[in-house]
């Protein structure tokens, strides 16, 4: 389930399959609930820090990054797309990642980081989807830059 997630991403699909469908159509707001609100974000967002730091497919890129402020931005924009009571105040991702020639495998890895933080704190499959397929949109604004 977990590569499913991660080509759903990759590919940039407006819509995700998933074996069980919520008996009516959840909004923004309940991914934020899903996620466990403030409090499960900030645990997703470290868990994910965590798992970055310690991979070396990836770990170069944050080399030099102020992990803090990081941490700050990346907790505001799950914040936002998940329907919760933020506002994202970071650079764009265009601005963001020019320069760091970001590769599809890179991506890809951090999606996995992502889904493990996700998996961990015990985030249900669908709505690990619903935030990546709220994500998948800035790959093209990431990648390649």
């Amino acid at each position: 389930m977990r590569n499913m997630v991660i080509l759903t991403l990759a590919i940039g699909l407006t819509a995700c399959t998933t074996a069980s469908q919520p008996s009516a159509p959840s909004t923004k707001a309940d991914l934020y609930q899903e996620l466990g609100g403030m409090p499960g974000i900030a645990r997703i967002v470290e868990g994910m820090l965590i798992n970055i730091s310690e991979d070396s497919r990836i770990a170069h890129h944050f080399g030099d990054t102020d992990i803090d402020r990081l941490n700050e931005k990346l907790i505001e924009q799950i914040c936002v797309e998940s329907g919760g009571p933020c506002e994202y105040t970071g650079d764009s991702m265009v601005d963001s990642h020019t320069g760091l020639d970001i590769t599809e495998g890179d991506f890809n890895a951090l999606v996995e980081n992502l889904t493990d933080a996700m998996e961990v704190q015990g985030v249900p499959t669908p709505a690990q989807n619903r935030l990546l397929n709220r994500l998948a949109p800035m790959r093209g604004d990431i990648i390649y830059r």
